[in-house]
């Protein structure tokens, strides 16, 4: 194994690195399915392996190839020209989705933009602009996400923010009816906020979310940048609810850890993203959307929904188990793969002491411990991770972390 230096690779970024990421005294240089290495050999669990984005596993064998095979062909191409990749993980995702059309970029913050853009652009032909988004939401980092997230922290320092966006409370019925008039373009949520602390939406009031948006004519936008591409057990998040949307915004686990976005709209929809209102240089390049087709296909060939919803059922048994026996935990909730444990207090210590142990987990809200497994994690070391993280919260339970 290559030898590495931890202290030269952290004075490296401490001397070149824009300081703007609280990191961990951790440098990870290689993954294997659900299992990372650092630069000092340890071997950890990582239940939240690339922020979601890898819910097929590290390096898996398909994606790798489809990058070697592709990277030997043709890297990128701009989008004056056809590619076929392109083609290929579009017709994958219309079908799988609502059918329309699709437009690539490169993250989940761009398929935001690209959302919003879209929805003002059909709106200006109808006369409407304003778009109402949920309190407790993220969105993403550039300008016009930043102006949809429904959470002032990450506003502070940006202000003035994008005109003409509202903030509703989350499965408020009542807040979200008066909020959308006549001039409302769109209205945007998570069916499940993950940085927001893994909140689910009520159906009743996605049903309502689709009722009133019809009747006031303006479009419902999902941002599926988590929930996406299995991780709930369906293809996306939507299928659990039968409620459709009008416009879709996909990253994170689209392309098995390559970067890349997308946003799906109705064929109506979509025609209003007409030829110079919007571009990405590298969006949609060969190298992405083949290395996200061999995620599509890999999915569909080890079966890995269904796996990942069998996996689901066990990993909630162990976590209800935990909040019968801790007092600690005030909830566990989430969907699929998508998991949420609400503690009473101590979840960044929870945290660390399981990266201490050798399990990657995450928290957000500082009390709410976040889990993001891949579908197709082994059962044993599903098992292994959640016995470190229960002795951690046994540990929070008592005191004595």
């Amino acid at each position: 194994m290559e030898e590495y230096d931890f202290d030269q690779i952290q004075q490296q970024f401490s001397n070149y690195v824009i300081g703007n990421y609280a990191r961990e005294p951790v440098a990870f240089v290689r993954g294997d399915g659900s299992q990372i290495w650092d630069s000092e050999g340890r071997q950890y669990i990582d239940l939240m392996p690339g922020w979601g984005t890898t819910t097929i596993g590290h390096c898996h064998p398909a994606v790798v190839s489809a990058i070697r095979e592709q990277s030997a062909r043709l890297i990128h191409i701009d989008n004056t020209f056809y590619n076929i990749p392109q083609g290929v993980l579009a017709e994958h995702l219309s079908k799988k989705a609502f059918g329309g059309k699709c437009f690539f970029c490169n993250s989940g913050a761009e398929a935001i933009e690209t959302s919003l853009k879209l929805a003002r652009l059909w709106g200006e032909e109808r006369g409407k602009s304003d778009i109402v988004t949920m309190e407790g939401s993220f969105h993403g980092r550039t300008f016009g996400a930043i102006s949809a997230t429904g959470q002032e922290k990450y506003h502070t320092g940006y202000v003035p923010l994008l005109p003409g966006i509202k903030h509703v409370p989350f499965n408020d019925d009542v807040a979200l009816e008066q909020a959308v008039d006549e001039k409302t373009c769109a209205v945007l949520l998570e069916l499940i906020q993950g940085e927001g602390g893994v909140n689910l939406v009520d159906i009743d009031y996605l049903k309502t979310a689709r009722e009133i948006c019809n009747e006031k004519g303006a479009l419902l936008l999902f941002d599926e940048v988590q929930t996406g591409m299995g991780r709930t057990g369906e293809w996306f998040g939507y299928q659990n609810y039968n409620i459709e949307p009008d416009i879709m915004a996909l990253a994170k686990a689209l392309g098995g850890g390559f970067p890349i976005g997308a946003v799906t709209a109705g064929a109506e929809v979509a025609e209003s993203l007409r030829p110079g209102t919007h571009a990405a240089t590298f969006g949609g390049n060969p190298l992405a959307c083949a290395a996200a087709t061999a995620v599509f296909e890999t999915i569909e060939d080890e079966n890995l929904i269904a796996s990942g919803r069998e996996i689901s059922t066990l990993a909630f048994e162990r976590l209800q188990m935990m909040k019968d026996k801790y007092e600690i935990i005030r909830e566990v909730r989430g969907k699929g793969l998508m998991i949420g444990i609400e503690l009473r207090d101590q979840g960044k210590e929870v945290f660390e002491y399981c990266l201490h142990n050798l399990v990657r987990v995450n928290c957000t809200h500082e009390t709410v411990v976040r889990l993001l497994p891949a579908m197709n994690i082994p059962l044993d070391m599903l098992h292994k991770g959640l016995d470190i993280l229960a002795a951690g919260i046994a540990k929070a339970q008592n005191g004595t972390l």
